[in-house]
């Protein structure tokens, strides 16, 4: 299992609040053979003087502007040279020092190119305020407004080769497009690791406001029509849906 190198991204923009702990998650996993990799979008505030503190943690370290967040994680992607990549936003941290052993240890029994998990939405103070029970994927699994959460996905790093890196043309849906093309149009074998894999913090960019939940649904919409969902407006009524068990914890 150990000869497996996981190449982990971060990517960040001010994230002076939030980004010592998501390192010092990854410092505390008890699997070692990282890559840790941090990508910084020119960070106005004291971000790039916290991750310094940590420099002998961090393989690769790349402070410069950026496209946005997708762009910062293609430029982590080339620089990567693990077996397997996975991203962990600077906002949010592992659920446990045992995710990466657990995702490491799958990869060595599963047949699969593709693992993902479950996911914890937590409030400020840490606490549980909301899961994302991911369950199965099935061929059909997309056309019914499923997605897996994105942190808690991770792939072979030949598969960006494959079949293309985040795309810049889909707004916030960019991780959900890419997960669409790699196992919905690309049928790439995907295992569902039962198991919580990270703490995300609640507040993401799309849900910001009517008008980014609107620009969202556009982009999503894109997503679909563009990955072969069928009947892509139905879907995209849908997702919203499948939501809704994600509040009874």
């Amino acid at each position: 299992m150990h000869d497996l190198k996981i190449s982990l991204i971060t990517v960040c923009h001010n994230a002076e609040k939030t980004v010592s702990q998501t390192i010092q998650s990854v410092i505390n996993q008890s699997f070692k053979n990282i890559e840790y990799i941090i990508i910084d979008g020119a960070s106005a505030d004291n971000t790039t003087q916290i991750i310094n503190l940590y420099k002998q943690h961090v393989n690769i370290f790349l402070s410069e502007p950026d496209s946005g967040i997708y762009d910062a994680m293609n430029k982590g992607i080339k620089l990567a040279s693990g077996d397997i990549i996975g991203m962990l936003n600077a906002d949010d941290s592992f659920a446990d020092n045992d995710v990466l052993t657990a995702v490491a240890e799958t990869y060595h029994r599963q047949k699969a190119r593709i693992i993902y998990g479950d996911l914890n939405f937590v409030n400020p103070d840490g606490k549980v305020v909301r899961k994302w029970k991911s369950g199965q994927y099935s061929s059909t699994s997309f056309n019914w407004g499923w997605m897996p959460p994105h942190p808690t996905f991770y792939c072979e790093r030949a598969l960006f080769s494959e079949y293309g890196a985040y795309s810049l043309e889909y707004g916030t849906a960019g991780d959900y497009e890419l997960m669409l093309r790699f196992m919905h149009l690309n049928k790439v074998n995907a295992f569902y690791l039962k198991k919580v894999l990270i703490n995300m913090k609640v507040g993401g960019v799309s849900n910001r406001s009517f008008h980014n939940r609107l620009k969202g649904l556009f982009f999503d919409f894109r997503a679909m029509a563009d990955n072969r969902i069928l009947l892509p407006a139905f879907t995209l009524m849908l997702k919203p849906l499948r939501k809704i068990n994600q509040f009874f914890i």
